[in-house]
């Protein structure tokens, strides 16, 4: 126990966020199965255990070992300045709501400021990753590209810088190399390829970003659901989104274009239904990101309709009232965006052979 109690505290580790992960998915399949097995010789030692693994997860409230990092209270924190610039910003409001800061360290302050920039527009986004790199150096820290936590992608790219000095603190980089690590069939099209990567990606972006929901019907369809908090969600959003991939795999291979089609309408539907309250700006980082599904997914309806059928599809956007007719089992939100306006269309609108395929969609409400 006192080695798992250490673990858990290692900042920027990502087997610390595994082992998380795996506790609360071991958590919740032991309270379900206590549920089910109330009768079982072992369910009193399995209250001793779910009390262990509870006592695991919470946050430390005893003094530091020697040899562990004592975190500074929020009012010694040497990025205090851009942490409060940051939150007293309306316009980053418009995009990411009523969310203050959370970090209680200049590591993890650095990163949650970060991430936060890739949802909003890139000329806001532009603006404030260099007005935070002016902030953190005139706190003496410096920016370092060599300082980065990689994460496996088709395309190199530094999302953000990392920083040493007077802050120590991990950037994020995109990394062919780190992709040679997933089994990837060779020989498949560029955009299986791309695809296979994105969905890599994806998966590990959720193991480090804490504000992600899913809206994906087929796992959930009454609300927009968090990963973070609700771990066996974020387990069955990852299957439903692996079987998806599988699926257009084997469609990709019979060759039949509207096979293919609606294989990827599916799978281009599970990854725009990765969002974030308020879902990221079309043009943010993590909007053209999830764009780049989309743009294949015409490709593969332009390939389809010069084959000879009859196909078009629609992403959905502007006032819902205008669009709600090719939508259905919509859902909503009271922040971000326009109200009456749709925030993000999760699914497409098709129409393949006269046959309607309703699309889904996120809208802001009225009130």
């Amino acid at each position: 126990m006192q080695h798992l109690h250490r673990l858990l505290e290692v900042e920027n580790s990502e087997l610390a966020q595994l082992l998380r992960f795996s506790l609360y998915g071991l958590e919740a399949s032991l309270k379900k199965a206590q549920a089910e097995l109330y009768d079982d010789p072992g369910a009193k030692i399995c209250d001793e255990v779910l009390q262990e693994i509870s006592h695991l997860l919470q946050p430390s409230t005893v003094a530091p070992l020697n040899n562990t990092k004592i975190i500074p209270p929020t009012n010694e924190l040497k990025l205090t300045r851009l942490r409060d610039e940051f939150d007293a910003d309306k316009e980053l409001c418009l995009y990411l709501g009523n969310s203050p800061l959370q970090s209680q360290t200049d590591s993890d302050l650095w990163n949650e400021i970060q991430r936060k920039l890739l949802r909003i527009p890139e000329d806001v986004a532009t603006y404030w990753r260099q007005h935070a790199l002016n902030l953190a150096q005139d706190a003496g820290a410096i920016e370092d590209n060599s300082n980065l936590y990689q994460l496996p992608f088709n395309r190199d790219e530094i999302i953000y810088p990392g920083l040493s000095g007077s802050v120590n603190a991990k950037g994020l980089q995109l990394s062919p190399k780190e992709l040679l690590n997933y089994e990837i069939t060779h020989g498949q099209s560029s955009d299986m390829h791309l695809l296979a990567s994105m969905v890599i990606l994806l998966i590990k972006l959720i193991d480090i970003e804490p504000n992600l929901h899913h809206a994906l019907k087929s796992v959930f369809s009454f609300d927009v659901v968090s990963l973070h908090s609700k771990p066996e969600q974020r387990n069955q959003y990852i299957e439903a989104l692996s079987d998806r991939f599988q699926r257009i795999q084997k469609a990709e291979e019979n060759a039949y274009p509207l096979l293919t089609l609606r294989a990827w309408i599916d799978i281009d539907e599970a990854i725009h239904s990765l969002i974030f309250v308020p879902p990221a700006e079309r043009y943010s980082w993590w909007g053209k990101l999830q764009q780049e599904s989309r743009r294949i997914l015409k490709k593969v309806a332009d390939k389809a309709s010069n084959a000879g059928y009859d196909v078009r599809i629609r992403q959905l956007s502007g006032l819902y009232a205008d669009i709600c007719a090719f939508s259905k089992d919509d859902l909503q939100l009271d922040c971000g965006g326009t109200p009456g306006e749709v925030l993000s269309c999760l699914r497409v609108y098709a129409r393949i052979n006269q046959e309607d395929c309703l699309g889904r969609v996120i809208f802001r409400t009225l009130r």
